[in-house]
């Protein structure tokens, strides 16, 4: 039986971690499916996005029958900072997965103007 489990984001700019609104967020299923669309607010967050995932049950024991998981893509976008793609991040039954993005100001790469950073999440061994 699916469950929910829940994405968080937090996007900012610099050491200081100065939080960026505006940042258009999209969570996509694997075959790009859009599964919600939002903006960050003046702190930087947008509220927890529930995905359906496989059920609890499915993480608790050694040898899970299936994946105990369900994976998403996440873009973020925000004009004059580098694009960001996060491939196959996995979200679990009754957790919120917490992701910091820390969005990099175009004029501190000037020769990459178009650039996008893809972080590939890794299959685990669970």
């Amino acid at each position: 039986m699916p469950s929910v489990g829940y994405i968080q984001v937090h996007a900012y700019t610099g050491n200081a971690r100065i939080p960026l609104e505006d940042v258009a967020i999209t969570v996509t299923s694997p075959d790009n499916t859009a599964l919600a669309m939002r903006l960050t607010d003046e702190s930087g967050r947008i509220d927890p996005v529930e995905i359906t995932v496989p059920d609890l049950s499915e993480s608790q024991t050694p040898d899970p029958a299936g994946i105990p998981f369900t994976t998403v893509n996440l873009y973020a976008r925000l004009s004059n900072y580098e694009q960001i793609e996060i491939e196959n991040l996995q979200v679990f039954a009754q957790t919120i997965t917490d992701q910091n993005l820390e969005l990099i100001p175009l004029s501190e790469l000037p020769e990459s103007w178009n650039r996008t950073a893809v972080f590939r999440t890794p299959a685990q061994n669970l």
